[in-house]
This record gives structure tokens, C-alpha cells and sequence, in this order.
């Protein structure tokens, strides 16, 4: 790998924390009157020292989060310098096809599949006039290929009858067609057009609520809040930066907070793994030493082509 993940250490170590002794059960020698007094009222003292509420930490002000989210972006460029989408596409038709059929499943299992389905149906105009059973049995191992199938197909046909069999690049034109939302538009316009926009999906959602920079459980919502954090240029490539994040170091269930390079930044550090050598044993594609998700990765990706469906994987 080209980047050693950061060891983190939890906020505070290393540092010793001044105990308070606590008088009950003790045995006090016998002392003249005056020495028992002074012990009696620094007893007093103590308890009520020990019996006072922690002052609770000072809440972040939104500069401080600003600040601090464009710091976390900064330095994931730099771990990831070479993060791009993870679906293989040669052209603005199969990057929609693909992140349609990502849904529900890997960005892998889509790689494998699209490579037989676009030598069937190349084209719009091939895939609006396809037998829906075949092109079921096609896709079937991204998982929901009916649904799936009903969604090329008709997305396909309105590309031929309302774009010319080309892919418009507007989002309002894009989610008109069959199985397109606001997540799939943004994917095929930043990656496919070069135009400005965050991807909101499960990965990215999970990131940011657990720094913080939202709360909110609404794609839109997120999208809109983020939008308000960092300028239109970063946008495309901060979601990258987070997916790859997401799928690499900060999981779902298990992050691997001992192996993040980002710990010191995240409010959230502990939730996972904090052990460095167990965490290092949760990272995944190329951060762990394995093969990443596309058969033809771009040019600098550091880690292994994944390999080809029915390959060992």
C-alpha cells in the first residue's frame, strides 16, 4: 500500500488524572483537637468536590465543525489521493446503467455483471428493446433484477424516445427517467460531465453523522447541509474521498478507530476497534492489502483489479 494508516491514540493518553482518596471506611489515628478538625473539614471539602457534577465539554461552535470538516477533507486527499468512482464505465450510458444496478448490492458484483450486459445491449435504443426475462437473467446477481430490469428497459426507452438515445446532462432531465434519483443523477453528472455534486449514499450518510457535521437521516437534507460546509469545487471529489472512507476504514459496524487516519479529528473515535493491530485487520481493498472493487481500475490505484465474476474472489 502507498499510505500507512495513522495509529490513533484516544483523546487524553498519556495523561495521568489526579485521584481523590475517599474517607469512608478509613481509620483516622487519634489527633490532638485541632489536627482532627482540619482533617474533618478537609474530608467535608473533598465529598463535596468528588459529589459535584463534571462540567460538561463546551459545545462546538458551526466555525469550529467548518473548520474542522475541511481539515478532515484535506487529509483524506491525501490518504486517498487516488479515490475515484468505483464503478467500471466507458461512457455517460453505462455509468447510469451501472449505478442503477449498485443499488442493493457491491460496486464488484456490479463490475462483474455490466461486462456481459453491454456486449448484449450497447445501446439505449439495444437495451429499450431487450426480452425482459433475458435481461433479467443477465443482472441477476446484483440481487432485485426484476425491479432492476424494469428500470433499464424503461429508462432506456426514454432515452431513445425523449434525449435522442443520449444521456441529458441536467439533473432535473435525469430524474425523470425510470429509476433515477437525486444519488444516481449526481453520480452520472460528476463523474460523467464534470458537473458539481454530492452522493449521498449509505456510506456517506453514516460518515458525516458520526462527525458530526449533520444529524439528519434525509438524503436531501445531508446534501443540502454538506453543500453548506464546502465550496462547489470540492463536491465531486469530497464524496469520493468519503465513500472511499467508508468502505475501506470507517464501517458500519466494526470502524477500525485504531487504524483511521482521521482519528484525531473524529468526535466519534472509540465506536470501533481502537487496538492498532486488531484494526488494522478490518481494513479492506487496497488499505488492507486486497484487490479493489473494478476489473479496470484507473491509472495510480494502488491496490489489485478485482477479479472477473466466477474468479476467486
Amino acid at each position: 500500500m502507498s499510505k500507512t494508516p495513522v495509529t490513533a491514540q484516544p483523546k487524553g493518553a498519556g495523561q495521568v488524572t489526579e485521584g481523590r482518596n475517599s474517607a469512608v471506611g478509613e481509620q483516622v489515628p487519634t489527633q490532638p483537637k485541632k489536627a482532627a478538625k482540619e482533617v474533618k473539614t478537609a474530608t467535608r471539602s473533598s465529598a463535596a468536590k468528588a459529589a459535584k457534577p463534571a462540567t460538561a465539554a463546551k459545545p462546538e461552535s458551526r466555525l469550529a465543525m467548518v473548520r474542522r470538516a475541511r481539515r478532515i477533507n484535506r487529509e483524506l486527499a491525501e490518504v486517498y489521493p487516488y479515490a475515484h468512482p468505483e464503478l467500471d464505465f466507458e461512457n455517460p450510458f453505462e455509468l447510469l446503467v451501472a449505478t442503477v444496478l449498485s443499488a442493493q448490492t457491491t460496486d464488484l458484483r456490479v463490475n462483474q455483471t455490466t461486462p456481459a450486459l453491454f456486449a448484449k445491449y450497447p445501446m439505449p435504443e439495444d437495451m429499450a428493446a431487450a426480452d425482459p426475462e433475458e435481461l433479467e437473467q443477465l443482472i441477476r446477481p446484483t440481487g432485485f433484477f426484476r425491479a432492476k430490469a424494469r428500470s433499464l428497459i424503461g429508462l432506456s426507452a426514454a432515452l431513445r424516445d425523449n434525449f435522442g438515445g443520449e444521456v441529458p446532462g441536467r439533473l432535473k432531465d435525469l430524474v425523470t427517467l425510470p429509476g433515477v434519483g437525486r444519488k444516481t443523477a449526481n453520480v452520472v453528472l460528476g463523474n460523467a460531465f464534470g458537473v458539481a455534486g454530492l452522493t449521498v449514499d449509505t456510506h456517506f450518510g453514516r460518515l458525516v453523522r458520526r462527525w458530526k457535521w449533520t444529524d439528519s437521516e434525509d438524503p436531501e437534507k445531508i446534501e443540502a447541509e454538506i453543500a453548506a460546509i464546502f465550496p462547489k469545487t470540492e463536491w465531486t471529489m469530497l464524496s469520493h474521498r468519503i465513500i472511499f472512507h467508508g468502505r475501506r476504514v470507517c464501517h458500519s459496524r466494526k470502524p477500525a478507530c485504531g487504524a483511521c487516519p482521521i482519528a484525531h479529528l473524529c468526535p466519534s473515535y472509540g465506536e470501533g476497534e481502537t487496538d492498532p493491530e486488531k484494526a488494522k485487520k478490518l481494513l479492506k481493498y487496497e488499505m488492507g492489502g486486497y484487490p479493489g472493487q473494478r476489473l479496470k481500475p484507473p491509472p495510480g490505484y494502488p491496490g489489485a483489479p478485482a477479479p472477473p465474476l466466477g474468479a476467486a474472489e
